[in-house]
C-alpha cells in the first residue's frame, strides 16, 4: 500500500475512534435516575406528612420545618402561574411557617384552626434525588372545623441528606391567596 493510502486510512481511523470515544462520553454525560428503595419513598412521604405537622402546629417555633429544608433550600409561593421570590435561610423558612421572630403568635392559619392535607402525592426518581406533586387540601378555613377547600399543589425537589431527605425546593401553586380564589397553573404533565 503506498504511503499516502496509508496515512489516509491511519487519519481516517483516528477520526473515528475520536469520534467513538466522544460518542460514549457524551452519553456517559446524561445521569441516569437513582434507583429508590421502598424506604426512600416511605421517607419521602414522611418528609410531607412532617411539613403538614410542623405549619399547622409551629412546633419548635417554626424550626421544625425550616429544618425540613437543606440549608440552600427555597419555599416559592406561586399565584397565577407567577413565582414570588424565594424564601430561603432557616430564619426566613421559621418566619413563614409562623415562628422564628415571630413566635408563633397570631398565626392566621393557627389561629383559625386550618389543618393542611396532601393527597395524590407523586415521585419520580431523578439523578440527584427525587421530584414530587402533591395537591394541597386545607380544612377548616374560617374556623369551620368542617369547611375543606383545595388550594393549588406542590411541586418537590428532594434530596438525600446526612439528616434524611430533605425538600431543596417547594414550589406551592397556590388557588387562595389571602382567601380570595386565583387562576391555578396548569399541572406538569405526569
Amino acid at each position: 500500500m503506498p504511503s499516502n493510502n496509508r496515512r489516509t486510512v491511519l487519519v481516517a481511523a483516528v477520526i473515528v475512534g475520536i469520534g467513538a470515544i466522544s460518542l460514549v462520553v457524551v452519553r456517559g454525560q446524561a445521569k441516569k435516575p437513582m434507583a429508590l428503595t421502598a424506604l426512600d419513598y416511605i421517607e419521602i412521604q414522611q418528609l410531607v406528612n412532617k411539613y403538614s405537622w410542623a405549619i399547622d402546629n409551629c412546633t419548635n417555633n417554626g424550626y421544625d420545618y425550616a429544618d425540613l429544608f437543606t440549608a440552600d433550600g427555597a419555599f416559592i409561593p406561586s399565584f397565577e402561574g407567577k413565582q414570588l421570590a424565594p424564601i430561603q435561610g432557616r430564619e426566613r423558612l421559621a418566619a413563614v411557617s409562623g415562628g422564628g421572630t415571630n413566635g408563633c403568635k397570631n398565626v392566621p392559619w393557627i389561629v383559625q384552626g386550618v389543618r393542611h392535607l396532601y393527597a395524590n402525592h407523586v415521585i419520580t426518581p431523578t439523578a440527584d434525588g427525587a421530584t414530587g406533586v402533591v395537591d394541597m387540601l386545607m380544612i377548616g378555613l374560617g374556623g369551620d372545623p368542617n369547611k375543606i377547600e383545595y388550594d393549588g399543589y406542590y411541586e418537590d425537589t428532594y434530596v438525600r441528606t446526612a439528616q434524611g431527605w430533605r425538600f431543596k425546593q417547594r414550589v406551592h401553586n397556590a388557588l387562595l391567596r389571602e382567601g380570595q380564589r386565583v387562576t391555578p397553573a396548569p399541572k406538569p404533565a405526569q
